[in-house]
């Protein structure tokens, strides 16, 4: 069983980096590079923003969260669902209409090169922490995997070795071996967990749904947990994962620079719009699986089990239930989830370091092949940086990772807040934006960490992270709003404001 295993793990390790090197055809420039000359098919787009936000922390976090509780995890995906048909008729039609290649290109041409760079430097920052962070938390699941076939592996070399196989096919076939490689790991792991759960139901008893719907473990809606406290509670599901998703997917360069690599403004705009339900659907897959998970070890505590913490429920049955070969293809995806996500962060890096920080700021006009090359040495630069960065929590298990894989919260709100600034407020101007955006960051950490609120049962607890997106974009709007009534208007709006004086 262990070598069949561990030849279907190797086989697909050596096999992704030659596949997307295959795939990715001739890099002429920083337009292929970047966006895969905006030539890549919908569907093809979708499947891989898809499988960038899935990381090893879905594959086998979210089965947990129905094992511990309910469905009612999936009333965020009604609210991803809702944010991403926002953003496909009010952002993306901005970002075609100025042939952009990064998302934060608009913020430089509607305020200026420093609100730019603030953004770029602040989603490098983000995607340093939270991917740097998810990077070593998928090294976790896997030592322990690969510990049970026998094979010893500290966290440095899983790291090491994920990082090395992932930036080789990042650095020669760019956003196109990207994309093409997403699909065949969203495959991989969707493929690997039906099976997986068809393998699970066989196991189980006949009345197990009865039991299970019994113990309210397919509740969808959460009409009664505090509104402010608890995630899974419905309006703050719905409300805030629809902002969320409005930022993660209008104003987040991993998102935006696939959506901008689509043909056209409709492919882009159905690419989105299907990820939402393609998400929907896989995490009814994982959440089906930890419902039948709690039949099959019987509702016992993961301590009970010998477990230490509810994250390994999922693994340890992979490892001791599935088939030979099977258990192997599991553990590729959980590792294929992690590679997805690492090789969208190095090409939106470097695509965000190149366009946003170097190209605008040095203000020099250069030939495509010199941008090609730095565009390569920045993506190996960055990927140095994730191993080194994660590498220094490999002796550890600081509670920061779990602060780390929720990061873009923090930010988002900030983000996207920034855009909308831009839209609505014409007044606005570069200082109004940066301070504003300063503002809604720091308002953010503040909730996020020196404030607490009623939890509805007699106690305090913090803030739910839906809200941070939410709360962030209303500071923004408004220290922009209010700081740009200093501004006289221009002679534009003078004029429309006059017309619209004589209409009324």
């Amino acid at each position: 069983m262990r070598i069949i295993d561990l030849a279907v793990i190797g086989v697909y390790l050596l096999a992704m980096p030659a596949l997307g090197i295959l795939l990715a055809g001739r890099q002429r420039g920083t337009g292929d590079y970047f966006l895969g000359g905006r030539d890549l098919p919908w569907w093809a787009v979708c499947f891989s923003v898809v499988a960038t936000e899935t990381t090893t922390q879905t594959v086998i976090s979210v089965p947990t969260v129905a094992y511990l509780g309910s469905f009612t995890y999936l009333q965020l995906a009604i609210g991803y669902l809702i944010g991403r048909t926002i953003v496909a008729f009010v952002l993306l039609p901005r970002y075609y209409t100025g042939e952009l290649v990064s998302a934060y290109a608009f913020l430089g041409q509607r305020f200026g090169r420093g609100m730019q760079g603030t953004a770029s430097v602040t989603f490098s920052i983000t995607r340093l922490l939270a991917d740097g962070l998810r990077l070593f938390a998928t090294a976790i699941p896997v030592k322990v995997m690969l510990a049970s076939f026998g094979v010893a592996a500290s966290y440095w070399q899983i790291v090491l070795g994920l990082s090395a196989l992932t930036v080789i096919y990042t650095y020669f076939g760019g956003i196109r071996a990207v994309v093409w490689v997403d699909v065949v790991q969203l495959g991989v792991y969707v493929g690997g967990s039906v099976l997986a759960g068809i393998i699970l139901l066989s196991k189980l008893p006949g009345d197990w749904f009865d039991r299970a719907l019994r113990a309210g473990k397919f509740e969808l809606f959460d009409l009664s947990s505090p509104v402010l406290t608890s995630q899974y509670s419905f309006v703050t599901a719905l409300f805030g994962g629809a902002v969320f998703a409005m930022a993660s997917h209008g104003a987040d360069q991993l998102m935006v620079q696939r959506l901008l690599a689509c043909r056209t403004l409709a492919d882009s705009q159905r690419a989105v719009i299907t990820s939402g339900l393609l998400v929907l659907l896989q995490f009814a897959l994982f959440l089906g699986i930890g419902s039948m998970l709690w039949a099959f070890f019987a509702g016992a505590d993961p301590e009970q089990l010998g477990l230490s913490s509810g994250d390994a429920l999922f693994p340890r049955f992979v490892v001791n239930q599935l088939p030979p070969g099977l258990s192997g293809l599991l553990i590729a995806g959980i590792i294929a989830a992690a590679m997805s996500t690492l090789s969208s962060s190095l090409n939106s890096l470097a695509t965000s370091t190149v366009s946003d920080l170097y190209q605008r700021l040095s203000g020099k006009v250069h030939e495509e092949r010199v941008l090609l090359r730095l565009a390569r040495a920045v993506t190996v630069g960055w990927a140095l940086v994730f191993v080194v960065f994660a590498a220094l929590f490999t002796s550890t298990d600081n509670p920061v990772v779990e602060v780390g894989l929720g990061i873009a919260s923090y930010t988002y709100g900030a983000l996207l807040g920034a855009f909308l600034l831009g839209l609505l407020v014409r007044r606005a101007r570069q200082p109004d934006a940066v301070a504003a955006f300063c503002c809604a960051l720091l308002g953010v950490l503040w909730l996020a960490f020196g404030a607490a609120f009623p939890d509805g049962q007699g106690g305090h607890a913090p803030l739910a992270f839906p809200w941070y997106a939410p709360i962030g974009v209303v500071i923004t709007l408004f220290v922009g709003g209010v700081l740009s009534l200093r501004h006289r208007p221009s002679r534009e709006e003078t004029t429309r404001e006059s017309e619209l004086s004589e209409a009324g």
